[in-house]
């Protein structure tokens, strides 16, 4: 078996325009982003204006379910999912698209910190954008264990020889510097398996993104972004964690319930279809029965017994929502407790279309974690619908890394054998050439 892949790391766009050592994204170049979720695949498509900023010219949507639980479980639906809101996006942007970023669960995704001291080239004349490339570059210089593959490195922080802390070095007078960062590995299966899909869709890799990553710039606002903060996005079938101390990456992983587990639930116990039970959802959804303000009456259309319609309390539907929203939490404390990054947080932020229409989720969060939590004010633009913000994130955040430069973006054919070890040269072409 063969795979087509082009891992060009997180880096989004056509071509650089290079002044005074620091790349800028180039007016016309183009960032494709996919999210494959429990019940659907979205795509947006990003084109850089005249402003230097990310206009949205396409989005595009399919239903599907070959992901369950976070696993591939149907690449041939998957794939044709891909290729439909592919196909979709080109005829809405006119353009023939080859090549897209995609989003990775977090259950998927190991993060290591390291951390090396870098002597400038020329101290006399500051630090230059190649040393800071090739500083990064060290950094994934660690064990990488035989199931997992190098797909990104971060770098959050860089330290002066006189102790001083600075967001970008480039130009700094300073003899040596050290580079912080994290080396963000994936499973190695699973990175097979995605890269077999977007084979079967006849699009290349570009690169791979956790969620909650990628996510960050959007659901946080300008204070968060410096805090400890957790992200918890709950969708459709999983909630996916992230863990920041400010720009540092600490933590991700996946618990595989989501907003429609509680629909399940309420279409359970009260013997109904789904579809009604989503409607119900959306209409009364409510985290804590303590919050009720008037305990109303609810007929039930569709109700699947012997009789036609049943009636039942408002308080009973919310019972039903409360226990099932209390168990994500609970199961998100344990995940951050065992893990030991609980006492790291200073406030928690929801996002994620699982949980919007359930209100008071904010309280029934803090009153499980014990931290404050609050609901994502978010920084969607109004021309963008939420059900695309996973794939709108995905191409904010591309176009927004630093150091980051093009690579071919030719399609490469690879053997099993080779696949990773591809990826690793495309790395290296990414930031030396």
């Amino acid at each position: 078996m063969t795979f087509y892949l082009k891992y060009n790391i997180l880096v989004a766009v056509k071509k650089y325009t290079v002044k005074m050592e620091e790349f800028v994204l180039a007016i016309g170049d183009i960032i494709v982003g996919i999210d494959i979720g429990t019940s659907k695949v979205n795509t947006s498509v990003g084109e850089v204006n005249s402003f230097n900023q990310i206009e949205v010219i396409a989005t595009s949507e399919c239903k599907c379910f070959g992901m369950k639980k976070s696993k591939i479980t149907d690449e041939e639906e998957i794939a044709a999912a891909v290729a439909k809101t592919i196909k979709s996006a080109e005829e809405e942007a006119n353009i023939k698209i080859h090549s897209a970023y995609v989003t990775i669960p977090g259950k998927y995704v190991t993060i290591v910190q390291n951390s090396i001291v870098k002597e400038a080239k020329d101290k006399y004349a500051g630090i230059s954008t190649r040393d800071v490339t090739s500083a990064i570059m060290q950094v994934r210089d660690i064990d990488i264990p035989e199931n997992q593959v190098l797909i990104d490195i971060i770098a959050n922080q860089f330290i002066l020889d006189n102790g001083r802390m600075i967001d970008d070095p480039v130009g700094s007078l300073s003899s040596s510097f050290t580079v912080k960062g994290q080396v963000i590995l994936a499973d190695k299966e699973y990175v097979k398996q995605l890269t077999s899909v977007f084979k079967k869709a006849g699009i290349e890799i570009d690169g791979i993104v956790p969620n909650v990553l990628s996510e960050r710039g959007l659901v946080l606002d300008k204070n968060e972004l410096t805090d400890n903060v957790m992200i918890l996005d709950i969708g459709a079938g999983n909630t996916d964690i992230g863990v920041f101390e400010g720009n540092t990456f600490i933590y991700t992983n996946t618990i595989p319930l989501g907003g429609d587990n509680i629909t399940s639930d309420i279409a359970y116990v009260f013997n109904i279809t789904e579809e009604e039970a989503d409607r119900l959802k959306k209409q009364y959804g409510l985290a804590l029965k303590s919050f009720i303000d008037n305990d109303t009456d609810i007929i039930l259309n569709t109700y699947k017994g012997e009789e036609r319609t049943k009636t039942i309390k408002s308080s009973e539907l919310i019972e039903v929502i409360e226990a099932r929203v209390e168990e994500m939490f609970s199961l998100v404390n344990k995940d951050i407790t065992n893990a030991g990054v609980k006492s790291n947080i200073n406030n928690v932020v929801l996002t994620g279309q699982g949980i919007t229409n359930i209100s008071k989720s904010d309280v029934a969060g803090k009153i499980t974690l014990n931290i404050p939590v609050k609901i994502s004010t978010g920084r969607l633009v109004s021309t963008i619908k939420p059900n695309y913000r996973s794939s709108y994130a995905l191409i904010k955040y591309i176009a927004s890394r630093p150091f980051a430069r093009t690579v071919s973006s030719s399609i490469d054919t690879v053997s099993d054998e080779n696949i990773f070890r591809n990826i690793l040269e495309r790395i290296k072409e990414f930031f030396y050439s």
